[in-house]
């Protein structure tokens, strides 16, 4: 097992200090927004096996199935799948969905063959995978996930008392769903943006003034109220009111599947994806929105958000379920005096001690001698394939790994 160095990403949106205060180490005052742990290409972990600092990407390339097991490699191919992150979300991410696989696939297709320059910033596919992911919140977390129920989105906006927003408030109470929702989402996206920017104004202040108070969409009014002062005059503030707005509480996670429109907006999470950098952006942003394919790939389904409790498993795991193979994340409350946990040998993975003091030991092998590594508070660790580790002390440790 080795101990991994990993990169934060400084995005503009990241919280100051969330990750350095797990970290305990002092805040710089610049935003820390995203800890990497995996083999991406972008930031990948670098570990020392005696020799010096490796990526850990190139690593897995010169040895793939001794570092990710036979099984993972002929469902995977030679490389990690999944990318492992420490989130820490300052001010609201962009309002994003993700295409499928066939989708991803076919596109990344169209502009390779278009000759679109892989780092433009009108290009919406950057490779041919998919991006499921999932993100478990470690503080209290507030994000938007997924569509409202087109007559609740209908009330909240007509509570607003905003003239412009009248015609929107019509079609959604008119139905049917699906048809209803892609129509006002088309409608926000497309307007005229000096009229929409006035709209969101109004809509704004409004916000501001129902969030003080104590009506039934209080919450969400004071929640949209913060993202437009952040994005002021941008439609997808808009966009966002008819979205599920969420808080979850610590170990509560949610899984975003394809086509589902979402935004992360406050609070420090563990998330955990497949390795693509596929996004197309429905607003709160200054990058490119690509309105005629982001309404191809959302997918207009009304329902509630779908917040995830971890189900038990055997010796302590608590596993979150999704309905995806490149990514698998679980959860040890590690108590003193307990009996070590152990760990899955046959995949690969990466441990995250979140909380406490995590103590890893292996066994002897024809590797090399046992051995143990103490994690604190954001340290992690890769574990090849085949490795029998156990996991003892008293804290909390996420194991993302893959199914097989």
């Amino acid at each position: 097992m080795d101990r991994l160095t990993n990169t934060v990403r400084p995005y503009a949106w990241g919280s100051t200090t969330a990750i350095p205060y797990l970290l305990g180490v002092e805040p710089t005052g610049e935003p820390q927004a995203e800890m990497w742990m995996g083999a991406h290409p972008g930031a990948p972990s670098r570990v020392d096996r005696g020799i010096g600092p490796q990526s850990l990407a190139e690593i897995i390339d010169e040895g793939p199935e001794d570092e990710l097991g036979p099984d993972a490699v002929r469902a995977f191919g030679p490389r990690l799948p999944f990318l492992l992150k420490l989130l820490a979300a300052g001010s609201p991410l962009s309002l994003q969905v993700h295409p499928d696989r066939t989708q991803a696939e076919a596109g990344f297709a169209d502009e390779e063959r278009r000759g679109v320059p892989i780092d433009a910033p009108h290009r919406n596919y950057k490779d041919a995978n998919h991006k499921p992911e999932l993100i478990c919140a470690l503080t209290p977390f507030d994000g938007l996930c997924g569509f409202r129920h087109p007559a609740e989105a209908a009330d909240l906006l007509a509570g607003l008392g905003v003239d412009s927003l009248k015609p929107y408030v019509d079609i959604l109470r008119a139905g049917p769903e699906e048809d209803a929702l892609r129509e006002v989402l088309t409608a926000v996206l497309t307007a005229d943006k000096h009229a929409m920017a006035e709209t969101v104004g109004e809509a704004t202040a409004a916000a501001e003034r129902l969030g003080k108070a104590d009506g039934p969409h209080a919450g969400s009014y004071a929640a949209y109220a913060a993202i437009a002062h952040h994005y002021p005059g941008d439609p997808g503030v808009i966009a966002a009111m008819l979205l599920n707005y969420v808080t979850l509480q610590p170990g509560e996670a949610l899984f975003l599947g394809a086509g589902i429109p979402h935004a992360y907006l406050n609070g420090l999470g563990v998330e955990l994806m497949a390795n693509s950098d596929n996004v197309l952006r429905c607003g709160l942003t200054p990058k490119h929105v690509d309105v005629p394919e982001l309404l191809r790939i959302v997918r207009f389904e009304a329902g509630d958000a779908g917040v995830l409790r971890p189900e038990a498993g055997p010796s302590g795991e608590e596993v979150y379920e999704t309905p995806i193979d490149e990514f698998r994340l679980s959860r040890y409350v590690l108590a003193p005096g307990a009996a070590p946990a152990p760990l899955p040998s046959r995949t690969p993975q990466i441990l995250l001690c979140t909380a406490g003091s995590v103590v890893l030991r292996n066994a002897e092998s024809a590797a090399g001698p046992a051995g143990q590594l103490s994690l604190a508070p954001g340290e992690s660790a890769f574990v090849p394939a085949g490795e029998d580790v156990t996991a003892g002390g008293e804290g909390t440790l996420f194991r993302a790994t893959v199914v097989v």
